[in-house]
């Protein structure tokens, strides 16, 4: 584009209809509070600053949103008390330059798609005013685009203020605007709170760029998901399968097979490879990539990992890297019913069963741990079997201590590792043993109590009354 945008992003309001201490926008939608989504678009744009118009919890919203990476400027303005959409913007003008145009957006109308805005902002070209406008089967409570004979907008009327013929009019101002900035400032000194409510419209510009001849331009879509706001639960539950089905068709479209795209959510960033399949009721958070071959079974949970090459992740797995990540390596078999906490780093072919745990442990190619475990600060070798029932207790009560599992060892059911300590390569540690010192390599290694038998023993019998 040949000019500056600046975004304003309308975001004080209360929603009491949500019922929740929560400010509106703060609420999340596909794992992002829906102001997030409208100042991440903006990003998408290329547009130079975006100011977000705080009022009702202004502190908490303001801490709970950022400026995505990229250099993009994030300023807040508050207005307080709230008198309306126009009075809002008032609050804003003093930070917007005059070189620029001004994008008006609501920050809880979040699935605006940036080509949409793209096409605004070009048809405003940065002289005239440009609005986004729909048509609506039900308009009421919208305010209604009044056209003269040539088509061109004369003005918006809010349905409180409207006639009876005007409220039959369909086609509805969505909210969202682009116009000059130097225009726009002059026009905000104009507004005034003559009308039904009581407040300053920020449609009221659009007569005063009619009486100073400035063209008024509209960009009617038919989508209305696109400039659909939150007002209570059910609306962002509404939005949030629109939101979901957007990105599973995107996925499909890029090969990806989805048992059911109805029932994907998908909370932040998922990147799918060839040949991927994904059954019902999978949640992805986070940062998730899923290379080629990649099968995710029915309800699983998967956070912040890096799944490999045909890895299978079977049915009610949880894995959740957080900050620390995790990766699965190429040809593993996960779960059922495993979790892989912060810091699990498996290699190629490993084996984590049903009912194990692994947190920030390392497993080389070829381990298993098939059934019932706990694996914590270990590294394990490769080949290695971990039995059934085995922890390695890692915690003291105040620090974390490691476990060394070499190559081709073998543990046998039911074992506890107790930290720091280290079983030598190709040993075999008998089932049931507690083991608290290393291990030298080939041992085998038991340390439990000498069974006892006593033959013809007999269980004490209840007295009778």
């Amino acid at each position: 584009m040949s000019f500056p945008v600046d975004v304003v992003v309308m975001a004080a309001g209360k929603g009491t209809r949500m019922k929740s201490q929560l400010p509106k926008v703060l609420h999340r939608l596909g794992g992002r509070a829906l102001a997030q989504h409208v100042i991440d678009t903006a990003a998408r744009l290329s547009a130079r600053s975006v100011v977000v118009i705080t009022g009702h919890g202004a502190e908490r919203v303001e801490a709970g949103l950022h400026a995505p990476a990229g250099g993009m400027q994030l300023k807040y303005v508050r207005q307080a008390p709230q008198l309306g959409t126009g009075h809002a913007v008032q609050q804003a003008a003093p930070v917007l330059p005059d070189d620029g145009v001004t994008l008006v957006l609501s920050g809880d109308v979040p699935l605006t798609r940036p080509e949409t805005l793209q096409a605004l902002l070009d048809l405003c070209a940065g002289e005239r005013m440009a609005l986004l406008t729909l048509d609506m089967p039900d308009p009421t409570g919208y305010g209604r685009i009044v056209r003269s004979a040539d088509g061109s907008v004369q003005a918006i009327v809010e349905h409180k203020d409207a006639s009876e013929a005007q409220r039959a009019i369909t086609e509805i101002y969505s909210g969202i605007m682009a116009v000059p900035t130097r225009l726009l400032k002059g026009w905000l000194a104009r507004l005034d709170n003559q009308n039904a409510q009581g407040e300053y419209y920020l449609t009221d510009v659009v007569k005063f760029a009619v009486g100073d001849g400035l063209s008024v331009q509209a960009h009617r879509i038919a989508d209305a998901v696109q400039v659909a706001g939150v007002n209570s639960p059910l609306q962002l539950a509404e939005l949030e399968r629109a939101h979901q089905l957007r990105v599973a068709e995107v996925l499909m479209e890029q090969g990806v097979r989805l048992a059911d795209p109805a029932r994907l959510d998908v909370r932040g960033a998922l990147v799918c490879g060839q040949d991927v399949e994904i059954d019902v009721n999978c949640v992805f958070d986070g940062q998730v990539s899923l290379a080629d071959g990649v099968h995710i079974g029915a309800n699983c949970v998967i956070a912040n990992a890096v799944i490999e090459a045909g890895a299978v992740i079977h049915p009610f797995t949880h894995i959740d890297g957080e900050k620390l990540g995790v990766s699965v390596g190429p040809g593993s078999l996960i779960g059922p019913f495993a979790r892989l906490r912060p810091g699990a780093r498996l290699g190629a072919e490993v084996h984590i069963g049903n009912f194990v745990e692994v947190k920030n442990s390392t497993l080389a190619a070829g381990a298993k741990a098939n059934h019932l475990a706990y694996l914590g600060d270990a590294t394990v070798g490769e080949r290695v079997n971990y039995g059934a029932g085995s922890i390695t207790a890692n915690y003291d009560g105040a620090n974390k201590h490691r476990t060394v599992i070499e190559a081709d060892v073998h543990v046998g059911s039911n074992c506890v590792l107790v930290a720091p300590v280290t079983l030598g390569a190709g040993g075999t540690v008998g089932g049931g043993s507690t083991i608290t010192k290393d291990t030298p390599p080939g041992s085998l290694a038991i340390a439990r109590g000498k069974q006892v038998t006593l033959p013809n023993w007999q269980r004490p019998a209840k007295k009778k009354p």
